[in-house]
């Protein structure tokens, strides 16, 4: 194992010792460990670069991913949709497919040498939300709290849903090279040209197969799996068999078990879309029948502790990779890339689609600004990095680092006192001030 990478454990591990105390002072991880992170990879960038860049790392990334949309999933509460269908339907279902365009429209325009699958790798890359840079604002009391539900709820789905889209454009992305090479050739592929190509191909049609008729076959693995946990869970709960620590322990393997059925080679599923529908039959099955609105955080804790190590190192490679990209540069055009994807990418789809509804205009600014990019960018982010061609993918994790960081700046430190400006102005106090249904 790389000496930095250990020294990442290390990091984390000091942390976890102090996290409380320096939290309550309104210091937060994700800051500090993405600081570590840059400072210690100046020891050896290639390196840390070469174990970022490996199978292995891929892999586990993979994992992480899945237990935490398995999270997000089972943390939802009331109902599948948290009692906020109709707002959920309008932001991942008409805001989240424009935002998308919109990257893409401007990248064709900013990028003009980059094919449009690699722009929609970017899309998905930097438009999916998560408030592990700015847990302050999901907490704060002067937003209402029912936009702060719709908020917690939408970041729970729109990387969902996201997932397939990305890998099969990555999959495409990683495959279009090695066509053109072969067919400006004019010759027959030879030796690794063609290893490469039959890999590449193989990859394509299994991430079509899990984008388009086999999102089925996820769903159906997801639903399988995670209904049955959680029955099987809440009959053995009910009757004395299991306790708490069992629990646990099995919320912990669903998602792996989860990702890990519907990749075997004979399925060829999305793993992710797998684990986050797991995610939600299990807390459907789970807490059906019961007084429970939500899974019990005694049986969560495990599952979202890892969750939390396993953010962490996130955060302590964001900040090593972000080293590595200023020393080798920054393209503007994905500094602005990254800075439209923040706001106006993210608040005109939110107003547009929220057009009709009783949502006061303040909700919506709210809701339209504050949208944290966090661990499911930097996740997408090093997915599209391992995988697609040195200047492509450097590309793409390029703009998913500037991205999170410009997140951690603008959601982490501007909006929590752009928050208390507007409460002062308009005297909220943290009711919603449309209590109607959207």
């Amino acid at each position: 194992m790389p000496a930095i990478i250990l020294v990442g454990f290390a990091a984390i591990a000091l942390w976890s010792l102090v996290a409380h105390r320096f939290e309550r002072s309104g210091i937060a991880g994700p800051v500090v460990l993405a600081l570590v992170g840059s400072l210690v990879v100046l020891v050896d960038i290639p390196a840390f670069v070469e174990a970022v860049d490996s199978d292995v790392a891929e892999h586990v990334v993979e994992l992480i991913l899945a237990v935490l949309l398995f999270v997000d999933a089972c943390e939802v509460k009331g109902g599948v949709f948290g009692g906020e269908g109709r707002m959920i339907a309008r932001l991942v279902l008409i805001a989240l497919p424009l935002s998308l365009a919109l990257v893409v429209v401007t990248g064709l325009w900013l990028l003009p040498g980059v094919n449009l699958f690699v722009l929609i790798v970017v899309a998905c890359v930097v438009m999916p939300t998560d408030f592990a840079p700015a847990t302050a604002l999901l907490r704060s009391p002067l937003i209402p709290a029912r936009v702060r539900q719709i908020l917690n709820v939408e970041s729970g789905y729109n990387d969902g849903l996201i997932s397939p889209i990305f890998g099969m454009s990555l999959a495409i992305a990683v495959l279009l090279p090695t066509l053109i090479e072969v067919a400006d050739s004019g010759t027959e592929p030879t030796g690794s040209t063609e290893t490469a190509l039959e890999k590449n191909v193989e990859d394509f049609i299994n991430a079509f197969l899990g984008a388009v008729p086999a999102t089925i076959v996820a769903i159906v693995v997801g639903v399988l799996l995670g209904g049955v946990i959680g029955l099987l869970t809440r009959w053995a709960s009910g009757r004395g068999f299991a306790n708490q620590t069992g629990i646990r322990i099995v919320m912990l393997i669903t998602p792996l078990l989860t990702y890990g059925i519907a990749t075997l080679h004979g399925i060829g599923a999305n793993g992710f879309v797998a684990a986050f529908v797991a995610g939600v039959m299990f807390r459907f099955t789970r807490t059906r029948k019961t007084r429970q609105l939500s899974i019990a955080h005694d049986e969560l804790v495990l599952v979202e502790e890892v969750g939390t190590f396993a953010t962490n190192f996130v955060w302590f490679v964001l900040g090593a990779m972000t080293t590595e990209m200023i020393v080798r540069g920054v393209d503007w055009r994905l500094l602005l890339l990254a800075a439209l994807a923040l706001t106006l990418f993210r608040a005109l789809p939110v107003y547009l689609a929220t057009l009709g509804s009783s949502v006061s205009w303040r909700d919506r600014t709210v809701i339209g600004f504050v949208g944290p990019r966090g661990a499911a960018s930097i996740v997408f982010g090093l997915l599209a990095f391992n995988k697609l061609p040195t200047g492509v993918g450097d590309d793409v994790w390029d703009v998913a680092v500037l991205t999170v960081i410009g997140s951690i700046v603008l959601h982490g430190l501007a909006a929590p006192y752009v928050v208390k400006r507007i409460a002062r102005r308009t005297g909220a106090s943290g009711r919603s001030a449309t209590p109607a249904r959207y």
